[in-house]
C-alpha cells in the first residue's frame, strides 16, 4: 500500500498545497513533505508566496533574504 493512500488528510491538504509540482509524491502528504525538505535545510511551498514558489528555490536563506529585504 502506498503512504498516499493510508493519509487519512490526504484529500484537504491536497486543496490547500501550494505546490506547483502535483506530480510529487509527496503532494498532500505535509508530514512526507516536511521531512523532505527538513533533511535538505529547505522549507516546502507553502511558506512562500506564489512568486516566490515559482522560483523553486526553498532555501531557508531565500526565505529569510525575501522576508527581511537583506
Amino acid at each position: 500500500m502506498r503512504k498516499i493512500d493510508q493519509c487519512p488528510r490526504v484529500a484537504i491538504n491536497s486543496k490547500y498545497c501550494t505546490c506547483t509540482n502535483t506530480s510529487c509524491s509527496k503532494h498532500g502528504l505535509c508530514c512526507e513533505c516536511l521531512h523532505y525538505h527538513r533533511l535538505r535545510n529547505e522549507l516546502p511551498a507553502c511558506y512562500f508566496t506564489p512568486e516566490e514558489e515559482k522560483t523553486f528555490n526553498r532555501s531557508i536563506e531565500f526565505f529569510i533574504q525575501r522576508r527581511t529585504g537583506k
